[in-house]
């Protein structure tokens, strides 16, 4: 049998779930529906109610009865069961789904969503202490002469009376309003606003108000989909251009400005020729490749000397643990040949270090690759890349993980490949690593797991961190002194993850900072400075000019130690950063402004997140600011239970020793003749 939710209908502020009935055998008289949330484990029993037919079922259920007070709880994941006893056995059947809805509010902080997962099977989300400035519309569109919005007009069956659209200009702060006077469908609306209303050269954004239950409500307007699909672009008369823009925080920005002159249209015309450089580039990169193939298929020996090759985030730095690796075989075995792969990018840094290096995909990088006898690196290798049987392959890896990886990705939609192409090469890969570094238990099950990893684990904490532990507090005086920082202010580090969501097309990215830097300076700016950490594709996206004195963006700096060390705070979101970070014993803030979108639409995470962080998690900017206050008021955690459990777990197991452990390792085989 198969049972399958094909329709939600709304009664009365409940709803009435139907189900499809596939392959019926028996009665169903004994039949009922269990509902099992993922997290806590809680169960709700529900009764058929009525069978249409021989195959279709109702059933009734109160959104309300779904949730539960909890203090580290507040989005709740329900599966949906079949439950079939008969004379002879009791089958339990999970419920597949047909039926996507949109999101309904079943209070100003609540609201529901029917979904599917991976597998196609049925799932009932709730969440709770959701903002209540926020109200989630259906679409907005650009129109030939309007900008059309439509949205719910109820609230779990309760109608939302007086409805205004407002549009806030950003500049001026003034504002228009337009009362909603259509219905789209039923229980839904649609407002017009003429285009010609909206001021030249502005920027605004999106507000409601209305009344629900006698009380006045003000809310801004968002919307969690992609505006993919929408119109979000038209030509005025007169040159002028409206756009529509989604913020960070899913908020509307509506702008008017001067389209492109005939000029600017002739220049960016001839800035089609880069299109050109751009495909004869790849060309080039192509038949590069196919080249590359061939040496590597050639035959190569090893050096009669001892050679390593080192290489971080593929070629893009000198970092990281092989860098820490690196210094400590430079200070203890100073007559290993040592050779860092590199982009051209890196040869400055090199030629200012007396690094020894090889400009990755050239004749000479196959060559020295192929003859040396280790190779240390924190990412993968191309899967073309052949490893001798003399190689000896040390991978460090980048972070312990908190979003999954490898096996672990159920769906995997990068371009150029699928899910399975995806677990095969990932597997392939990394079951080339000879040795693969680890800085705790959690993270040693993870890679068994994610990556199929069969070989030897070196347990022994991240090299990297090693200066986390050994840097004394002259030396952190120094480090600032380098940066520029004065030493008589407190260091606040923003370091958050890349979201695949910030892609906005080719060679360009976007990104807007999820709290108001006049604010922070207001609250904070007088013995405080902001020290930025983006990911590289985003850091060039940011225009911080206007507050130089206090606002410092490290995000080419090599060592993300030093940042570390200087920071008396740190506030990320999803990134991995705040493993490292808590070797220091000081506080972390959490700031996921966009973490169910992010944990819905992006990859997923193994630790609970509400749950197992070592911090507070602030939800808003009015929170984040509060929370700052707070930890800069409370510098050693120490004494904190949750923090030090966190320590214990993720943190004790590097003694400022684990570089030296890796060339303790290499020097054994290279003594040993292996």
């Amino acid at each position: 049998m198969r049972a399958i939710l094909s329709g939600v209908h709304q009664k009365k502020g409940k709803q009435v779930l139907e189900f499809e009935l596939l392959d019926v055998s028996a009665s169903l008289e004994n039949a009922y529906f269990l509902f099992v949330e993922k997290n806590s484990l809680a169960s709700i029993m529900k009764p058929i109610s009525k069978i249409l037919t021989h195959n279709i079922v109702r059933v009734n259920i109160d959104a309300q009865d779904f949730h539960f007070e909890s203090e580290d709880q507040t989005e709740f994941e329900w599966q949906i069961f079949l439950i079939h006893n008969s004379l002879s056995n009791k089958s339990v059947i999970q419920v597949e789904s047909e039926y996507l809805s949109d999101r309904h509010q079943l209070e100003l902080t609540s609201y529901y969503q029917f979904n599917s997962d991976a597998q196609g099977m049925a799932l009932f989300n709730l969440r709770t202490h959701q903002s209540d400035q926020e109200f989630m519309i259906n679409s907005v569109n650009l129109t030939d002469q309007n900008l059309e919005i439509t949205g719910y007009n109820k609230i779990n069956g309760t109608i939302i009376k007086n409805q205004r659209i407002i549009l806030k200009n950003h500049t001026t702060a003034g504002k228009l309003e337009y009362p909603v006077t259509k219905k789209l469908f039923e229980g839904m609306f649609t407002v017009a606003i003429p285009l010609t209303d909206i001021p030249q050269n502005s920027v605004g954004e999106l507000y409601i108000e209305y009344e629900l239950n006698g009380k006045e409500i003000k809310q801004r307007l968002i919307i969690s989909k992609s505006l993919a699909g929408q119109s979000t672009e038209i030509k005025q008369p007169g040159n002028r251009m409206i756009t529509l823009e989604k913020r960070f925080d899913n908020g509307i920005l509506v702008k008017e400005f001067q389209g492109a002159s005939v000029f600017e249209k002739l220049g960016a015309a001839g800035g089609k020729a880069s299109t050109v450089v751009d495909v004869i580039r790849m060309v080039q990169d192509k038949l590069n490749l196919v080249r590359m193939r061939f040496l590597f298929k050639s035959g190569h020996s090893p050096y009669e000397n001892t050679t390593i090759i080192f290489e971080s985030f593929g070629g893009r730095q000198v970092s990281d643990s092989p860098f820490a690796i690196y210094k400590t075989f430079k200070t203890l075995y100073p007559g290993i040949k040592m050779i860092w792969s590199i982009d051209r990018s890196q040869k400055k840094f090199c030629k200012e270090n007396q690094i020894a290096y090889v400009i990755r995909r050239t004749n000479k990088w196959v060559r020295v690759l192929e003859k040396s006898q280790f190779w240390i690196s924190n990412a993968r290798f191309p899967t073309w890349v052949k490893k001798p049987n003399y190689v000896t392959y040390i991978q460090t890896w980048h972070g312990t993980p908190l979003k999954k990886l490898g096996l672990d990705i159920e769906n995997v939609s990068m371009p150029g490949t699928t899910t399975a192409k995806y677990h095969k090469n990932f597997v392939r890969e990394a079951n080339r690593w000879d040795a693969l570094v680890s800085p705790n238990d959690y993270s040693t099950q993870i890679f068994r797991s994610a990556f199929g990893f069969n070989n030897q684990i070196l347990k022994i904490g991240y090299p990297r961190n090693d200066e986390l532990i050994n840097t004394q507090k002259e030396d952190i005086n120094a480090i600032k002194e380098q940066l520029g920082i004065p030493l008589n202010k407190k260091v606040v580090m923003y370091a958050p993850t890349y979201r695949d969501n910030q892609f906005a097309e080719k060679g360009k990215y976007t990104f807007e900072l999820p709290f108001n830097l006049d604010d922070f300076r207001q609250s904070f700016g007088d013995d405080t400075v902001l020290v930025l950490r983006m990911h590289y594709l985003i850091s060039n996206a940011l225009d911080i000019s206007e507050y130089s004195d206090f606002v410092y963006d490290f995000s080419d700096y090599p060592n993300i130690s030093d940042l570390y060390l200087v920071s008396d705070l740190l506030i990320t979101d999803y990134s991995s950063v705040f493993f490292d970070y808590a070797y220091l014993k000081r506080p972390i803030l959490f700031y996921p402004y966009d973490y169910h979108l992010y944990k819905e639409e992006l990859r997923g995470f193994y630790l609970n997140y509400e749950k197992d962080l070592p911090g507070k998690i602030a939800n808003n900017s009015k929170q984040l600011l509060e929370e700052i206050d707070h930890a800069l008021a409370h510098p050693d955690m120490s004494a904190n239970e949750k923090f030090m459990n966190f320590y214990n777990r993720f943190c004790a197991i590097n003694d400022g020793l684990s570089s030296l452990k890796v060339v303790n390792y290499v020097m054994h085989q290279v003594e040993s003749g292996m």
